[in-house]
């Protein structure tokens, strides 16, 4: 019995019949006609989710939408490569430090790290918004995703005030209703947190993590 071959397989092997050592749009239009013949009836993948399969597989592509994650050179593969990640509110958080840590550490020196850094958070945005309006998702994890694309969203708007922003927001009555099982922090450590912010930077977020 034949073994049928995945997406990603079908998808690397019509990218090999190109020849092409670098890959644009007109390239993956025709990966994706291909597999359209080949995967009758069913639908062929995206445009975007062929040029992550491609990334992946180490080659070259000259392509992005909210579906196709930045291309990461080698000298930052190192520290931002598997970084993003949002599957839970504990994922999303953990990848939004790590990506604040390498902003902090190329901000000063590094305007194309820094710069690749605020376009995974904002890819990780889209990709969150895209799975928080997909109505075959669970209520539920469409509520955690409509969340996780807030979080990147303030963190591209005030990165500095970000982590104090998370912890009124996770004290907020919406939030322990929408999230029960998520920890928060102390009431004392919440309200020296708002004071601070109140003197930093008061704005719309703020308010609306204090209500």
């Amino acid at each position: 019995m034949a073994v049928r071959s995945s997406k990603k397989q079908l998808i690397l092997e019509s990218c090999a019949n190109l020849k092409r050592p670098s890959l644009g749009l007109s390239e993956l239009r025709r990966v994706q006609q291909d597999l359209r013949q080949r995967l009758v009836p069913a639908e062929p993948p995206s445009l975007g989710y062929i040029a992550s399969v491609l990334r992946a597989a180490g080659l070259q592509v000259d392509y992005e939408d909210r579906y196709a994650a930045p291309l990461i050179p080698d000298r930052y593969a190192g520290r931002l490569e598997g970084v993003l990640r949002f599957d839970s509110l504990a994922a999303a958080e953990a990848t939004l430090r790590s990506l604040d840590a390498a902003y902090r550490c190329w901000s000063g020196s590094d305007r194309g790290g820094a710069s690749l850094v605020r376009k995974l958070v904002l890819h990780g945005k889209q990709r969150a918004e895209a799975l928080a309006g997909n109505a075959r998702i669970r209520p539920e994890k469409r509520h955690e995703k409509r969340e996780i694309a807030t979080w990147f969203r303030v963190w591209l708007e005030s990165p500095d005030l970000f982590f104090d922003w998370l912890e009124i927001r996770k004290q907020t009555e919406e939030f322990r209703q929408l999230f029960p099982l998520a920890p928060v922090p102390g009431a004392a450590a919440t309200n020296a947190i708002i004071e601070a912010l109140q003197v930093a930077c008061p704005s719309r977020d703020l308010e609306a993590a204090r209500e």
